[in-house]
């Protein structure tokens, strides 16, 4: 079974989830706000000069003069747990500064945070020497050892500012995402520039042992994966998130590249197809994207789109989800049963 509408002819071979999915519920797309990204203006940004005062952005603004002493901060775009984002200028080119947050050191996960962030800090610098085909914010500066990435503020809005939004880019808008993203998708760096990403048997035996892939599951994603065993990587965003997209005049731009490198094909394709649950004509682009590329590449799509699917069920389904939650996650069960379906039907034609 593929990720294809009903409506569409369907192709040899098991069709891909298409639009049999639940309609969008008022509220839904609240449900996690991500914060501004680098190089993202936020909307109705209002300037709090006591917000560069607190010690953990003056830390920041600290690490930020180290490597770009004409930097003037103007205003504090983010101040969380893990990152804090200052928006300012060098002369008159508006930048925009990310750096660990001095909080981010007694979490749990400082050394995950902190990989992310060197590999970011690679990656943009990878970029410098390979230019993509895609649009994304120029790099100024940057402190591999502090944690600090200073890059330019490009003009846009984001394609959505919530995780999974109640309410879908226009289609024009939709289709520019998607071209983007597929010419990210076919590019072909060296491959010593980029890393995988994803340990595929590991996060199924991870989803296995906690119940949330059944053995039949489990079976089922590791049959794909062994016809998968010589199938070329692909060069992905890795977090192709609407928020992680801006729509500037220039075209789409994208930004937050942490979790950049090769993955199975149509990673970035089944992270679209999952939060665009209200779209159902995106998620039918989306899968007959992902279909024509042939078996393989509908294979790995869908071992993708499980694996996604269960990291979005393990980030929502958590204990105290308000109504509004609990709609989401009644969705998102849905579509990972659908899914299911697909990579059944998918086994059974091999």
């Amino acid at each position: 079974m593929g990720l294809r509408s009903p409506e569409t002819a369907a192709p040899a071979g098991p069709r891909l989830p298409g639009a049999r999915i639940p309609a969008v519920r008022p509220g839904d797309g609240r449900l996690l706000r991500p914060p501004t990204r680098p190089g993202q203006p936020a909307a109705q940004e209002r300037i709090d000069p006591s917000a560069l005062q607190t010690p953990s952005v003056r830390a920041a603004l600290a690490g930020v003069s180290r490597i770009c002493p004409a930097f003037t901060p103007r205003q504090v775009l983010r101040e969380g747990s893990r990152h804090i984002l200052v928006a300012g200028t060098i002369g008159r080119a508006p930048v925009v500064a990310k750096c660990l947050a001095p909080q981010a050191v007694r979490s749990e996960y400082f050394e995950q945070l902190v990989a992310d962030f060197h590999h970011e800090v690679a990656v943009y610098r990878a970029f410098v020497r390979h230019r993509p085909p895609v649009r994304l914010p120029r790099l100024v500066a940057a402190d591999h050892d502090r944690c600090v990435l200073v890059m330019e503020r490009v003009p846009g809005r984001p394609a959505a500012r919530e995780r999974h939004p109640a309410n879908a880019p226009t289609p024009g808008e939709v289709r520019a995402l998607l071209t983007a993203v597929r010419t990210l998708n076919l590019w072909r760096p060296p491959t010593d520039v980029f890393q995988p990403r994803l340990d595929y048997q590991l996060e199924i035996a991870r989803y296995h042992s906690v119940g949330q892939l059944t053995d039949r599951d489990a079976g089922d994603l590791r049959g794909l994966l062994h016809g998968l065993g010589h199938a070329p990587l692909q060069l992905c965003h890795g977090d192709a998130l609407l928020s992680n997209m801006l729509l500037a005049p220039s075209g789409p731009v994208l930004v937050d590249w942490e979790q950049a490198g090769w993955y199975l094909p149509g990673y970035d394709l089944a992270v679209l197809w999952s939060v665009l649950s209200g779209d159902t004509a995106a998620r039918r682009q989306i899968s007959q994207l992902a279909q024509s590329g042939g078996t393989l590449a509908r294979d790995a799509f869908l071992v993708n789109l499980v694996l996604v699917l269960m990291r979005e069920i393990r980030l929502y389904d958590v204990p105290g989800a308000g109504e509004e939650q609990r709609i989401m996650i009644r969705r998102l069960y849905d579509d990972a049963a659908l899914a299911r379906r697909a990579v059944r039907a998918a086994v059974g034609t091999r």
